[in-house]
């Protein structure tokens, strides 16, 4: 029965599952967490620059999420609204962390001085540790892309990586579609030595939040949900 059940909420769109977690359904919103888990997961680390960080984040906002799920009206998608609330909280970890700068003093100072990131110029040849060369690859698209300022990172991560339309970046981030636009150029511009054809496939793999990494997180939200009543306890 319980096999039958998840087909069924695999299966759900996401009104639907919405519903259910509204309604209290623990398995439902797992469902959700596991279709969000590595877009928020890039996000929250696109700000705090730290993978330790970015899990704390996301499962606190989980948790901010599940709670206040009673409250969603579905004026934006869900993933807008739990963007939002990563985001929030992300930003309130940094503020605590250290002062911030203003995003308007970071882009003047791009404007007239702009620094594209030293990247470098050649990996050679494909060889037979091509797995693990992928992965170098990886780390070093990271790197450039944790060098950016917060808000060309947290744009270009959801325009480039997650391939959130313009729209849905701007309601998700509160600013204009105009400056989704030139943010976006601005983050690519000081990405272009880095991102060259060579490293494209390796784009989409960049900050992995899937297999056993999303099930952990998945599970100890659940359990810190039923721990504090607010879900029954699950199967064991």
């Amino acid at each position: 029965m319980a096999g039958l059940k998840r087909q069924a909420l695999d299966a759900m769109d996401e009104a639907g599952l919405v519903r259910l977690a509204q309604a209290g359904d623990g398995e439902a919103f797992r469902v959700i967490m596991q279709r969000g888990n590595q877009r928020l997961f890039r996000v929250a680390r696109g700000v705090v620059r730290d993978e330790a960080e970015a899990e704390d984040v996301l499962q606190e906002a989980w948790v901010r999420a599940f709670v206040a799920i009673g409250t969603f009206r579905s004026e934006a998608g869900v993933m807008t609204w739990l963007t939002r609330i990563v985001l929030n909280e992300a930003r309130g970890r940094l503020r605590r962390r250290r002062p911030t700068v203003g995003l308007e003093a970071v882009e003047a100072a791009q404007e007239e001085a702009g620094q594209v990131i030293p990247f470098p110029g050649s990996f050679g040849t494909a060889s037979p540790e091509a797995d693990a060369a992928r992965a170098q690859m990886r780390g070093l698209i990271e790197q450039a892309v944790d060098e950016l300022p917060e808000g060309f990172r947290v744009v270009f991560i959801l325009r480039d990586i997650e391939a959130c339309s313009i729209e849905e970046t701007a309601a998700t981030l509160g600013i204009r579609p105009e400056t989704v636009k030139t943010r976006l150029h601005r983050a690519r511009r000081l990405l272009r030595e880095a991102l060259d054809a060579r490293l494209a496939s390796a784009m989409a793999e960049a900050f992995p939040f899937l297999g056993p990494r999303c099930e952990r997180i998945t599970t100890a939200v659940l359990a810190r949900l039923a721990g504090e009543g607010r879900i029954a306890a699950g199967p064991t």
